[in-house]
């Protein structure tokens, strides 16, 4: 990489040829963009620099140092958790949820600017990690957000049980005689391998829910995330779970490896699913079970091993290509990506005949199971042990949860009206 475009560079010396880059007129030196941003780049300038009281990441606010212990701030101080802690600077800066999110996104284009640039090797500002503090753009109110609540969670699971334990009975049920065993020309042998795969279908999606329901991971913390390429976001593997220790180590959003918890529920589905899968200890949790994509990765496996096309195909007639690559002892497949998992679970919404009131999604997202688990939690236990299990701070868990909070201090309210005014008293329930 040439000087030009070195990781080395100050920032702020990038400002004045993105701002031209962006502005209108033949110098770029005019439009209300060009203005905006222009505002929007020094504000983020002097925040990183610490010149800007912070509260959201910094206690007192007035202790925030920045991101370096000197000027200036160059594009190697930046990463993800940059401009994550900068968007829960914004937000907690008392703006909109709107005007939060069009303040972080003049930022966000100098980013992607300088990504395409050669200045920084991803576009950090949107990648997960970034943009998960960033609130919704409708304006909801916190307590409005998708969150699974105990119906939820108990329709879900009940329908993924019924599913996935008929299709092992399938499987159970079906007796291959000893001689036919292996055999690709048995009828019976066939139709076990066919039962086998769906119910390792079954069971996968019964994983999947019962591990967004109940643990409150984020779904990029174990689902493969195809906008980031750290080795974190490429899916949760078999090596980095602990059925007997009850926990998972997870790429937290501060990129950090942490020990997360496994609750009981979560251990009886992870264990079938294993069972029937026998997956290599390097293979993610939940594969992708994308026929193109099994189809290209075993094709290409086995011709890297020497086989001709006819061969190949000879082995592919039999079993299902996630089988054959676990049999083959192929590399891993794809995990399933983050919207791959959005999509079973709309299939299981649907199935499962869930009504979801919600304007902004007609299924059960990823983000409700954790934003669910957060109520739970919550209420049960209290802010900094929510705090401490969702991997968050408690001043975000409080700011998440505010509604909840805001609740009690009315029963407080009443309670306390209820022993001085005789009309609050008499129309109480």
């Amino acid at each position: 990489m040439s000087g030009r475009r070195s990781p080395e560079t100050p920032i702020h010396e990038t400002f004045q040829k993105f701002l031209t880059d962006k502005g209108k007129g033949d110098t770029g030196e005019s439009g209300n963009y060009r203005r905006n941003t222009e505002r929007e780049l020094d504000r983020f300038h002097s925040w990183a620099l610490g010149k800007t009281a912070d509260p959201a990441n910094a206690d007192p606010a007035t202790s925030w140092n920045g991101i370096v212990e000197a000027e200036p701030v160059t594009f190697a101080d930046l990463d993800a958790t940059v401009f994550g802690d900068y968007a829960r600077y914004l937000r907690g800066s008392g703006y909109s949820h709107s005007t939060i999110n069009t303040y972080y996104a003049y930022v966000a284009s100098w980013c992607g600017w300088a990504h395409g640039q050669g200045y920084i090797s991803r576009h950090y500002a949107r990648e997960s990690d970034a943009e998960d503090p960033l609130p919704d753009s409708d304006n909801r109110r916190p307590g409005d957000q998708q969150a699974w609540d105990s119906t939820d969670r108990d329709l879900l699971t009940r329908f993924v049980d019924a599913e996935a334990s008929a299709a092992i009975d399938t499987f159970g049920d079906i007796e291959v005689p000893y001689d036919e065993a292996e055999d690709p020309e048995s009828e019976l042998w066939n139709e076990k391998i066919r039962a086998r795969f769906e119910a390792i279908k079954l069971c996968r999606d019964r994983a999947l829910a019962y591990l967004l329901a109940y643990t409150g991971l984020r779904a990029a913390e174990f689902l493969r995330d195809p906008n980031d390429d750290r080795p974190g976001r490429d899916g949760l593997r078999w090596r980095d779970i602990s059925l007997k220790d009850r926990s998972a180590t997870v790429y937290r959003k501060n990129q950090q490896w942490k020990e997360a918890s496994l609750p009981e529920p979560v251990l009886g589905p992870l264990r079938r699913y294993k069972q029937l899968l026998d997956p290599p200890e390097e293979w993610p949790v939940f594969t992708t079970l994308h026929r193109p994509t099994l189809s290209s990765h075993v094709q290409s496996g086995l011709a890297q091993r020497g086989l001709d096309q006819d061969t190949i195909e000879s082995v592919r007639s039999t079993w299902p290509d996630l089988l054959v690559s676990a049999e083959q002892e192929l590399a891993a497949p794809p995990a399933l990506t983050t919207d791959g998992a959005r999509r079973v679970l709309q299939r299981l919404t649907d199935a499962a005949d869930i009504d979801v009131n919600d304007d902004r999604h007609d299924y059960l997202a990823p983000h409700g199971g954790r934003r669910g688990m957060g109520e739970v939690l919550v209420r049960e236990f209290g802010y900094a042990a929510a705090a401490r299990y969702l991997d968050n701070s408690e001043e975000q868990v409080r700011q998440a949860y505010q509604h909840i909070e805001a609740a009690e201090r009315a029963d407080m309210a009443t309670e306390a009206l209820s022993n001085t005014d005789q009309r609050v008293n008499h129309n109480l329930p």
